[in-house]
């Protein structure tokens, strides 16, 4: 019984050594980074904005808070969207 518990613990040691000296592990693949022109769907962005802000707007108030919340979430969705396009085009 002694010898399976001192076993258990070496082995418990060697699995903590070994998964904190990968967290340290220099990625070789960081210094590979290229930068590409990246595109969010505007419209998409909408529609998943005017879905939560509906379902928010449904819960909180009903029927016309449905409306209301699906209208600043689409609105919200679009300019959340827009901004990120328009980000990757500045150099700096």
């Amino acid at each position: 019984m002694e010898i399976s518990i001192r076993k258990r613990t070496i082995a418990m040691i060697f699995l903590s050594i070994t998964l904190i000296l990968s967290t340290f592990a220099i990625d070789g693949s960081a210094q590979q980074r290229r930068h590409r022109r990246v595109h969010h769907s505007r419209t998409k962005g909408a529609i998943i904005g005017a879905v939560v802000g509906g379902v928010g707007g449904g819960l909180l108030g009903g029927k016309k808070g449905a409306v209301i919340g699906a209208g600043a979430g689409g609105g919200t969705g679009y300019l959340i969207q827009r901004h990120r396009n328009r980000r990757h085009r500045r150099r700096y």
